[in-house]
């Protein structure tokens, strides 16, 4: 018993050192070779490709306009004899701004209306005349009708009855000639009339008044400057209960502007306040130069906080359906064959990937086209970064805020 005793354990020591052994210095063989590898790889930093947020960002700066501005000149020549409000007023439609004398204006007043009794008194001798003519048109008619019967008897003589009838046609002629005078003198008395209520009218513009409600912007004229018709700017006025902004949208984000689409507006002077605003349509064309979308604003005032001129931010983030891809701005490489993006696959091996780059947001860029989502790439790639090198990646999960 002894010696099968001993035979088993010089059996399992013979085992021992002919098995355990060998493959315990396979692996630490196998290891060494494995930490040599690794160490032999190129340590990278890499993260997973994302989608933005499902908002758009997209703030534009624009500059606050009133939604209804026009100069107000002066309609009639002469003096400003009053002036009434002043800059800052605010005013009403219709309201009296200044009043204008116009003497020369009073006098040709004073010369139409002349000019109307005299043309209605040449109506009058036309239609005398008229009157004058029909009688003796009568009495020509009535001597060639009486001349005609005794020519048949044969009391008168052709001569005689010949001319009778002359005179008669040419008093009808006369006659039709009188008619038309009248005409002419209806037509010169409704001319002169038109004048007069012209200049009758051009006398009320010596009120000017407030074409809209609004706040006097500019004041250009002082009592006693002259002044000239169409000519010499007397007032400006901005309607400023309701103001527009306009903003220049870029290519990429024009066909997310819609009519009706919220906005928010910013001021540097009111660091806090936020005013909302309406999208109230757009020029519907890319200006080719700058191929950016022309867009207005509509922004209500009611507090009259804001004021033309001003200086704005407009925020007109979206809703989006498809979010674009979202990458560090450090990922991207420029090289010879355009914009590029290194790849790193399940084996660790890295591709140069071509890819669209978007909007620009400093630290961040959008990708349109080149990548999947979900894909890893390397961070700060360098020039030491190549097509088909194998890397040990050391990743970096989180995924860029959009």
């Amino acid at each position: 018993m002894w010696a099968i005793f001993l035979g088993m354990i010089v059996l399992s020591v013979i085992a021992f050192f002919a098995g355990y052994l060998p493959l315990q210095n396979r692996r630490a063989v196998i290891a060494g070779e494995a930490r040599e590898e690794q160490r032999a790889l190129t340590r990278v930093a890499v993260i997973q490709v994302g989608r933005s947020t499902p908002m758009s960002e997209l703030e534009l700066p624009g500059n606050i306009e009133p939604t209804l501005e026009a100069p107000i000149l002066a309609r009639a020549d002469g003096y400003l004899a009053r002036r009434l409000v002043d800059i800052g007023d605010r005013v009403r439609a219709g309201q009296e701004l200044a009043e204008i004398d116009a003497p020369e204006l009073e006098q040709q007043v004073l010369q139409a209306r002349a000019a109307i009794q005299q043309m209605q008194a040449a109506l009058e001798q036309a239609q005398a005349n008229l009157q004058q003519g029909k009688s003796e048109t009568e009495l020509a008619r009535v001597t060639a009708e009486r001349t005609g019967a005794l020519l048949k008897k044969g009391a008168v003589s052709r001569q005689e009855d010949d001319q009778n009838q002359a005179i008669y046609h040419s008093k009808l002629a006369n006659l039709q000639a009188l008619e038309k005078a009248i005409l002419v003198q209806r037509s010169n008395v409704s001319a002169a009339q038109a004048n007069e209520a012209r200049l009758d009218k051009m006398q009320s513009y010596r009120l000017v008044r407030a074409p809209f409600d609004g706040v006097i912007t500019l004041r250009n004229v002082d009592t006693g400057a002259l002044v000239n018709a169409g000519a010499t700017l007397l007032y400006r006025i901005a309607q400023t209960t309701t103001l527009r902004t306009y903003v220049n949208v870029p290519q990429a984000y024009s066909d997310s502007i819609r009519v009706g689409q919220n906005a928010a507006i910013r001021v540097p002077n009111l660091p806090d306040r936020q005013f909302a605003g309406t999208v109230a349509r757009t020029s519907n064309a890319l200006d080719p130069a700058s191929r950016t979308l022309l867009v207005e604003i509509h922004l209500p005032n009611v507090q009259n906080l804001l004021m033309p001129g001003m200086y704005a931010r407009v925020d007109l983030s979206s809703a989006r359906a498809d979010p674009p891809l979202l990458i560090p701005s450090d990922a991207l490489m420029i090289r010879a064959n355009g914009a590029q993006v290194a790849v790193v696959s399940a084996d660790h091996v890295v591709h140069l990937q071509k890819v669209e780059v978007g909007r620009d947001y400093g630290d961040r860029l959008e990708v349109t086209r080149g990548i999947q989502e979900g894909a890893v790439i390397v961070l700060n790639p360098g020039d030491t970064v190549q097509e088909g090198q194998k890397v040990d990646p050391a990743p970096r999960l989180q995924r860029p805020a959009g």
